[in-house]
C-alpha cells in the first residue's frame, strides 16, 4: 500500500500494545482498539521505539535516521515504508484510512434501530433465555444478599465493568442487592470508563442501547441538553467509542434483567482523568465537564434518577505497565489502599475520591475514576454499602491484578429526587 498524504509523517494512535511470542520469538501485537477493523500488526520488539517516534513530526525518511540515531536500529527506508503502511492498513494512524473507517462505522451505527450488543457472545450469551440463565447461575453462586425494601430510595449504583467470567459474583451480588429498589426509576444516567477518550471527554450518543433482553431506549431530550451545555461537536466527536466500548454495556445487561423494563437511559462515556491526578490540570476549571454535572443535577430534581458508574477499580501489575508482579504483601496492601476508595465511594465524597489517587499520581490506575467521581457529585448526600471486593487476574501468572466492587447508594432523606 503507498502511504497517503496525511501519513507521511505518520502519528499513531492512542493504542494498547501488547508483548506476544510468535514462533518463539518477542513481538509487539498492535491492533485497532475500537474494532473498525480485524486487521493487526505484529512489531519485532527490537522495532519498538518507532511507536514513539511515529508521533506525526518525522517522515519515512526520519523515522529510518531517528531509529538508528537513537536506538541503534538500522532499517532500510523500504522497511519503513512497508511497516507505516501496514500500521495505516489496520487503522492504526491518524490518516485518511483511518477517518474513512470511522466515518463508514458511524454511518451504519446511526443507520441502525439501535446499538448492537457488541460483547454478546464474546463476554455473555446473545439469546435471553441463555443469558438470563447465565446470569441466574453468577447469583446462585455468590454469597446470598438480601435485596434492599422495595420502598428503599436507591439512587446511585457502582458497578464494575470487567468481564462477567472473572467478576461474574460481583455483579449477582450488586444487582441482587439492588434488584427489588428499581421499580420506580423513571430514568438511568449511566457513566461508563472511556478506555480510548480523551482527558476530561464526555461523549454522548443518541443511539439507543440493545441487549438480549431488548432495548434501552437513549432519552434524548437529556442528551441533547447534555450536548447544549457542554457543545455540540465536544459531545459527539468521539461517539465512535460507543460502538465497541464496554464498560456501559455490561452495566446495561445486568439493570435490565433486574429492572425487567425498557427503561429510559441516558449514556455517557468519561474520558481519562488523568490531568486532574497529575496536577496538569484542576478539575474545577474544567467548564464543560462541571456545566454537565448541574445540568444533571438539575434533570435529576425534577425526575426519579438512577445513577450507575461502571467502572472497575486498580490495574497493577506488568500487564499494566509496572515493573514487577504483585506478591501477597502487595496484594494485601492494594486491599487496604482500596478500602479507602470504597469508603469515599460510600461516603459518597467526590472530593475525597479523587484526592486519593491524586496523592498517590494515579500509581494504582483506577480506570473507573471518571464515572465514579462525577457519578458521585451527583449523590452527595447518599450513603453506599460495598459488596463483592475481588481482586481479579489479569495475567497468566497471576502477578498482575484488577481490584472491583459493587456498591449501592440510598438517600434516606428522599433529597436526590423533587
Amino acid at each position: 500500500m503507498t502511504s497517503t498524504s496525511s501519513n507521511r509523517k505518520p502519528k499513531l494512535r492512542a493504542l494498547e500494545p501488547q508483548r506476544v511470542q510468535y514462533l518463539g520469538r518477542p513481538f509487539i501485537h498492535l491492533r485497532d482498539p475500537l474494532g473498525l477493523t480485524d486487521k493487526a500488526v505484529l512489531l519485532p520488539e527490537g522495532l519498538a521505539p518507532i511507536l514513539a517516534l511515529a508521533d506525526g513530526t518525522r517522515d519515512e525518511a526520519g523515522l529510518q535516521a531517528s531509529l538508528l540515531l537513537l536506538a541503534g536500529v538500522h532499517v532500510s527506508q523500504e522497511q519503513v515504508r512497508e511497516l507505516v503502511a501496514g500500521m495505516d492498513e489496520a487503522c492504526l494512524l491518524e490518516s485518511d484510512t483511518y477517518r474513512a473507517a470511522v466515518a463508514a462505522a458511524l454511518s451504519k451505527y446511526h443507520a441502525a434501530d439501535a446499538r448492537p450488543a457488541s460483547h454478546a457472545d464474546a463476554v455473555y450469551p446473545s439469546k435471553r433465555g441463555k443469558l438470563a440463565a447465565a446470569l441466574d447461575g453468577y447469583e446462585r453462586e455468590a454469597p446470598s444478599v438480601e435485596p434492599l425494601p422495595a420502598s428503599a430510595n436507591l439512587t446511585g449504583v457502582v458497578s464494575p465493568h470487567i468481564d462477567y467470567q472473572r467478576g461474574g459474583k460481583t455483579y449477582a451480588q450488586l444487582w441482587r442487592r439492588c434488584s427489588s429498589a428499581l421499580g420506580e426509576v423513571e430514568l438511568v444516567v449511566i457513566l461508563g470508563t472511556d478506555h480510548a477518550g480523551s482527558p476530561g471527554a464526555l461523549t454522548l450518543t443518541r443511539q439507543s442501547y440493545a441487549t438480549p433482553f431488548g432495548t434501552l431506549p437513549t432519552e434524548r431530550e437529556v442528551v441533547d441538553g447534555l450536548a447544549g451545555v457542554i457543545g455540540e461537536r465536544r459531545a459527539f466527536e468521539e461517539e465512535i467509542h460507543h460502538l465497541s466500548e464496554h464498560s456501559i454495556e455490561l452495566a446495561a445487561v445486568w439493570l435490565h434483567k433486574h429492572i425487567g423494563r425498557d427503561a429510559p437511559v441516558a449514556p455517557v462515556l468519561c474520558g481519562s482523568f488523568h490531568p486532574f491526578v497529575t496536577g496538569e490540570r484542576e478539575i474545577e476549571d474544567d467548564g464543560p465537564l462541571n456545566d454537565a454535572v448541574e445540568y444533571l443535577q438539575g434533570v435529576m430534581a425534577g425526575r426519579r434518577t438512577l445513577v450507575i458508574a461502571a467502572g472497575d477499580l486498580a490495574h497493577v501489575g506488568p500487564a499494566f505497565g509496572d515493573p514487577a508482579p504483585v506478591d501477597v504483601a502487595g496484594r494485601s496492601r492494594l486491599a487496604a489502599e482500596d478500602a479507602r476508595t470504597i469508603e469515599a465511594i460510600n461516603a459518597a465524597d467526590p472530593r475525597g475520591f479523587l484526592a486519593l489517587s491524586a496523592g498517590e499520581r494515579d500509581r494504582r490506575k483506577i480506570c473507573g475514576l471518571p464515572p465514579i467521581y462525577l457519578a458521585l457529585r451527583l449523590l452527595e448526600g447518599s450513603k453506599g454499602e460495598s459488596m463483592g471486593y475481588a481482586q481479579s487476574p489479569a495475567d497468566a501468572r497471576g502477578g498482575s491484578l484488577v481490584s472491583i466492587v459493587g456498591s449501592a447508594l440510598t438517600n434516606d432523606t428522599g433529597a436526590a429526587w423533587a
